[in-house]
């Protein structure tokens, strides 16, 4: 039986306090999932009297970015890169450095870093907390069924580093976690914080096309997939996202509408709209477009993959994620069958408040309870 609880909490330790930071740094980048991540999260975190500094790392932040995290908290930008985005490991030695100096500078109690291996070497006298919410190592596991090339282990190395390094390593599902125990090995101190949406559950007038959004050039999102099975879907497909890599990375499109890399306002807006939704991806260690779309009462057509069977079994249809003829018949079934649709809507709608924003930060704030009474420095001066 899976527990669906939204957190899973850290245990106790008896004869400990009960602190929380005041004041954090939570690292972020612009490119990826992981900035609506740590704003979500900052702006329930500051409503329980947390207060985030944002460090971004990687390419820089639009304007419409920026105002966006001075509402909720302070950002400053590092001249740093991602892990994924060097092709050597010198090109990280400066990340340990500049967060120490910006940790003083802040005067924060605690960092919570969204890439574990900016843990790495990392000296300072304060809690960390790490979350992976995804990594190399998994990735080659689940889509390529293989370890990493051999160009690519530091990668590996790196990241245990810094799970070795963190006081709490937190997952976003039960199903990354094992993926992470399995690619690394035991990980002490690991525990499931389930991610969530500010989107407000809603029910809004559903039109007939199916929709779906990620980065199509990654190809853990399995798009050429989806791509083949639009070629014989009674409905249009609407696949919004890049579809161009930093690195070199394509998909081209030729079934589905592609109407490109969205900003989440239009994302949201076109998604709210469909009677279906649909993500194919071989690898997701949570898969927010699932989530907000059950927000709004769409059906919800998934990968069978662990992770989507973890956390919207019951509420969802499951189809090989390597089979497109098998994709576009569950397309054309739910096409044809609208009450069929309105009870997977309704199912996913309401399996979505499982997984909300309070549920998430109390989850966090427990992580942060338990890596400040980790700490040595702190628990020297209790």
């Amino acid at each position: 039986m899976i527990d669906r609880a939204p957190s899973a909490a850290l245990p106790a330790e008896a004869g400990t306090g009960n602190r929380l930071p005041r004041r954090i740094i939570m690292t972020v980048d612009a490119v990826g999932g992981v900035w609506r991540y740590a704003l979500d999260l900052a702006e329930a975190l500051r409503d329980a009297g947390v207060e985030t500094v944002f460090a971004g790392l990687g390419p820089g932040p639009s304007a419409e970015q920026r105002r966006e995290a001075a509402r909720i908290g302070t950002l400053e930008w590092l001249a740093a890169p991602l892990d994924w985005m060097v092709d050597d490991e010198s090109g990280l030695d400066a990340v340990p450095a500049l967060l120490a100096e910006l940790a003083l500078k802040r005067s924060v109690d605690l960092l919570h870093l969204n890439l574990p291996s900016q843990a790495a070497g990392l000296a300072v006298e304060m809690p960390v907390v790490a979350v992976s919410h995804s990594c190399v190592a998994t990735w080659f596991d689940a889509v390529r069924g293989s370890g990493l090339p051999r160009d690519w282990l530091w990668q590996k190395r790196r990241n245990r580093q810094g799970f070795v390094r963190a006081d709490v390593v937190l997952a976003p599902s039960r199903s990354h976690a094992a993926a992470l125990t399995r690619c690394y090995d035991r990980i002490d101190n690991l525990a499931v914080v389930y991610n969530s949406s500010r989107r407000p559950r809603s029910t809004t007038i559903k039109e007939n096309f199916v929709f779906a959004a990620a980065r199509w050039w990654d190809e853990g999102k399995n798009g050429a997939v989806l791509d083949q099975a639009a070629a014989h879907s009674r409905w249009p497909v609407v696949m919004a996202g890049a579809c161009e890599g930093r690195n070199g990375q394509h998909l081209r499109i030729e079934h589905a509408d592609c109407p490109g890399e969205l900003g989440h306002g239009r994302t949201m807006a076109l998604m709210a709209r469909a009677a279906t939704v649909v993500s194919p991806s071989i690898y997701e260690p949570f898969g927010l477009v699932p989530l907000e779309a059950a927000r709004t009462g769409a059906a919800l057509v998934l990968a069978d993959i662990a992770t989507y069977r973890e956390l919207w079994e019951g509420a969802a249809l499951f189809t090989d994620p390597r089979d497109p003829a098998a994709l576009a018949d569950i397309l054309n079934r739910l096409a044809r069958d609208a009450a069929l649709r309105a009870e997977l809507g309704r199912r996913a709608r309401l399996r979505s408040g499982d997984f909300t924003v309070e549920a998430q930060r109390d989850g966090v704030l427990e992580a942060y309870r338990r890596a400040m009474r980790k700490s040595p420095l702190l628990t020297a001066a209790e």
